[in-house]
């Protein structure tokens, strides 16, 4: 027996534009889709074994369509994008809601300060290769070519939501994914140094960690010689910026590589993980918490979520 659902993959493409003042207009607009939201949050208390406050976020149609109205004064791009700027606030509050229950978050109202642009499927075509997003109706626009992007041979599906940022044009493409009934399952343990597996059937599994380990720690040592001086010197600074993307990049591609392995060698199972709190983790000891802080489990479990 077999199912389908949808799956989502994504791929980068570099552009040249100067978008800062768009990326900064629509942070503006998400944040005031936010704003307002909050202002109409009702909170009921609900006593347990302690008094609490929770969060009922107002999804009423009515509300909805005055808040669109709202945003729309003064906006002086394509309409479209208010409407994305509610879908994305709305997204924001509900993960907020969701941490705050969990006693992850405090009652203080998220802000937005990363700077980008969700463009949806209303608001660009695309054409013998061209990506054409609208910004302002019938008056400008930006078009990105990628017909020969390196992803275009292998991307299957059809396109959905752009997310424009200050260098890249991210494209997202849905497809069907027919799963089979699966062999079995693997119960994952994500440990310091290694990834513990175990089925009764195949015993236990081991996934050595070590190299990863080793590459944030070789650049947190590289870091820490120059960011006593990088406080002095404008040109370290650049300096501790590669460092930390070259860690970055040798991270995430080891990571990659570990997770297709895995995926390939136990291909047809089901992979569990644990519901990993690194706050929960933290001790007094320094030396721990830097251990705890430079493990990728959250990476390592979101890739074999799709490759899997």
């Amino acid at each position: 027996m077999s199912e389908c659902f949808y799956q989502v993959r994504s791929y980068k493409v570099k552009h040249n534009y100067d978008v800062k003042w768009f990326l900064e207009a629509y942070r503006w607009l998400l944040q005031r889709a936010i704003d307002e939201t909050w202002k109409n949050i009702a909170w009921n208390e609900r006593v347990t074994k302690r008094r609490r406050l929770i969060p009922i976020i107002p999804k009423s149609s009515e509300f909805k369509r005055n808040l669109r109205n709202f945003l729309l004064r003064n906006w002086g791009f394509c309409a479209h994008y208010v409407d994305s700027a509610i879908k994305q606030a709305y997204s924001i509050l509900k993960s907020w809601r969701r941490n705050y229950l969990k006693g992850r978050r405090t009652r203080a109202k998220p802000v937005v300060k990363k700077k980008f642009v969700r463009v949806k499927e209303t608001l660009y075509s695309y054409k013998n290769g061209k990506i054409k997003i609208s910004i302002r109706p019938f008056e400008e626009h930006l078009v990105f070519d990628v017909s020969n992007a390196w992803f275009w041979s292998r991307a299957k599906g059809e396109m959905g939501e752009l997310i424009l940022t200050e260098k890249f044009l991210i494209i997202t493409f849905r497809f069907n994914q027919r799963v089979e009934e699966p062999r079995g399952a693997i119960a994952w343990d994500c440990n310091e140094k290694s990834l513990d597996g175990f089925n009764p059937e195949i015993g236990w599994i081991r996934v050595d960690l070590r190299k990863l380990f080793h590459i944030h720690r070789v650049y947190e040592l590289k870091r820490q010689r120059l960011q006593s001086k990088a406080s002095r010197k404008q040109s370290l600074r650049r300096v501790l910026e590669k460092y930390s993307n070259r860690e970055k990049n040798r991270a995430k591609d080891f990571i990659h590589k570990i997770t297709t392995t895995i995926a390939e060698t136990f291909k047809g199972y089901v992979h569990g993980f644990k519901d990993l709190n690194k706050e929960k983790m933290l001790k007094k000891s320094r030396t721990h918490n830097r251990n705890v802080a430079k493990s990728d489990w959250k990476t390592i479990i979101g890739l074999m979520g799709y490759k899997s």
